[in-house]
């Protein structure tokens, strides 16, 4: 009788905690290539339509003050683990085998996990990573990702590009060249497929987008996609094409979570990874932007960011309180249930529409090691204020491209001690290197 027992309270554990499983929500990351704050239509732009994020944004919160590293290597190696740049940023274009990423955290949680589009964490042409490592096409499981369809894995894209005739590889494969593939749209679809495929699974997708990355040229949407001779046209003009794409992809991931019947359980969180490219000049309601990707002035780091999570966000609002890119991992952790391992902090109480303090400063260590950049910074930020390692501080309401340092002698008492506040943060942070790693 006492084994009979045993196994029904067996039995009765064993569905508690798959009820409890099921409850998990789903996530979906999407994280954009190369686009800021001002490129949504919801932010102020007036050079570009964003109807489905516009709208996610309204049902959901829109996030005015994320702050990202300035470029995409540190950006994805920071949001992808949760730490500072400092901790585990060796080479532009790598992740160390060694580092434990948010695909990791939802695999060990149960979760069916993949990701989809741009990889570029392989050190490829890094003279100091092994061949063998740059060449692992089993990478992608090794960091927690069940499933992938991938550009840029093992091969450059000096080999196949990401738009026209795109060199994808997928869960170990490389998929046939055709010319009239366009990549966001074989990635994108993987992603859709994987959400059919596991709709009574609690599942994690990240989607770093292969979209709005240079080179610009057009969409399937575009009239010059229709002959061959045009469609890898390069020119500038089609940033608008492709920013309308992206929406469009996005709007097609939103369109069969409802199908599937699994929107109000499904967190979908929309990122940009930088600032727009500077060759890109936007329009917005407040005058025009130049991109600032890789500098670490506002447009290079201020990055457009919504949530929509039905079941969860009863409220639509707008967020001004700061966000910094290891909080994500911090937020599925607690989404989990789990020690957060990284240094970011949870936004679970802002996504529950909680009474909650904002966030007043935020920190960057920002080292690209890449090329000879002169925007190697380390600062520390309020909404208004940003302070410099190197002692620079600025009043960014009134200099936002940060031209004219203020000077200690004009500070106000209140500007005094936001000012103390932000040398008390950087104290965290190491120095810079003298030169950078190459």
């Amino acid at each position: 009788m006492k084994y009979f027992l045993g196994f029904i309270l067996l039995v009765l554990i064993n569905c508690n905690s798959k009820d409890e499983l099921m409850q998990k929500p789903n996530v979906i990351l999407i994280m954009a290539d190369d686009i800021g704050f001002e490129c949504l239509s919801i932010n102020g732009s007036t050079s570009y339509k964003t109807p489905v994020l516009d709208s996610l944004a309204l049902n959901g919160i829109n996030f005015t003050n994320a702050i990202s590293q300035p470029l995409c290597t540190p950006s994805r190696v920071k949001i992808m683990t949760g730490k500072y740049n400092f901790r585990n940023y060796e080479h532009f274009t790598y992740l160390n085998s060694n580092q434990k990423t948010f695909g990791n955290l939802f695999k060990e949680n149960g979760y069916k996990t993949a990701i989809v589009g741009k990889w570029q964490l392989n050190g490829i042409k890094i003279k100091a990573v092994e061949k063998k490592i740059s060449q692992d096409n089993k990478r992608p499981y090794e960091f927690g990702f069940d499933e992938y369809s991938l550009w840029q894995l093992t091969k450059t894209k000096d080999l196949g590009e990401r738009f026209a005739n795109p060199l994808i590889e997928q869960n170990g494969k490389f998929l046939t060249r055709n010319e009239n593939a366009y990549g966001p749209d074989i990635v994108s679809d993987y992603a859709i497929d994987f959400i059919k495929r596991n709709k009574e699974n609690p599942f994690f997708i990240y989607y770093p987008m292969l979209l709005v990355h240079d080179p610009f040229v057009p969409t399937p949407d575009s009239p010059e996609w229709q002959s061959l001779e045009t469609r890898s046209e390069k020119n500038n003009k089609y940033f608008v094409d492709m920013v309308a794409y992206m929406d469009k992809i996005i709007g097609k991931i939103v369109d069969e979570l409802e199908t599937q019947g699994i929107a109000e359980n499904t967190l979908l969180l929309f990122v940009g990874d930088n600032g727009t490219h500077p060759r890109i000049i936007s329009q917005t309601e407040n005058g025009s932007i130049r991109g600032g990707k890789g500098n670490t002035i506002s447009h290079g780091v201020n990055v457009p960011m919504v949530a929509s999570w039905p079941s969860i966000i009863k409220k639509s609002k707008s967020y001004s309180g700061l966000v910094n890119f290891n909080d994500f991992y911090a937020t599925f952790s607690d989404i989990l249930n789990v020690e957060n391992s990284g240094d970011g902090e949870s936004l679970m109480q802002i996504l529950k529409n909680k009474e909650t303090l904002k966030r007043e400063i935020v920190n960057i260590y920002y080292d690209p090691m890449w090329g000879n950049s002169r925007y190697r910074n380390v600062f520390s930020q309020t909404e208004r204020y940003k302070l410099y390692q190197n002692g620079e501080f600025f009043d960014m309401d009134k200099d936002v491209l940060e031209t004219n340092p203020l000077n200690d002698v004009d500070l106000s008492e209140s500007v005094q001690i936001i000012k103390d506040k932000l040398v008390s943060e950087l104290e965290f942070f190491p120095q810079l290197p003298q030169k950078n790693q190459q």
